[in-house]
């Protein structure tokens, strides 16, 4: 029988793969999209999930369920103020999985694993960004 077998273990143990879940959740929702394998990204999509329905109402008792979770004040308050708000009207589905291609040394089908609402950073943004680099290049 197949009762209550939804674990990929990963091969992984418990304490590391607890670790491995709870750095890329936290990555998920600091950077909003992240590369990884494909594995990963399913087994660590329910995580993410629970924690977004949990931002969605931001009390001390959901704010406190989630800093198990998620170590760094400030993500915490980010997922909380934007992200929980954002996913207001989803009923969930709140990330997406696109797939890549596979991984050069191991072939390991890797993917993008992002936020359903992720918006790619402007042209604009990115000028930006490369004249306070130059800028900063010309005073030193």
């Amino acid at each position: 029988m197949n009762h209550r077998n939804g674990l990929n273990p990963l091969s992984r143990t418990a304490s590391h793969r607890r670790a491995m879940s709870r750095n890329m959740v936290t990555s998920l929702f600091r950077y909003e999209r992240i590369t990884t394998t494909e594995a990963k990204a399913k087994e660590v999509r329910k995580a993410a999930e629970k924690l977004i329905t949990r931002a969605k109402i931001d009390s001390v008792h959901n704010r406190r369920i989630a800093a198990k979770f998620i170590a760094d004040e400030r993500i915490l308050n980010k997922l909380f103020t934007e992200i929980g708000p954002r996913m207001k009207d989803r009923n969930g589905g709140y990330t997406r999985i696109l797939k890549m291609g596979f991984r050069q040394g191991d072939a390991a089908d890797t993917v993008i694993f992002e936020l359903v609402d992720y918006k790619l950073p402007d042209a604009s943004a990115e000028d930006e960004k490369a004249a306070r680099k130059s800028a900063k290049k010309a005073e030193a």
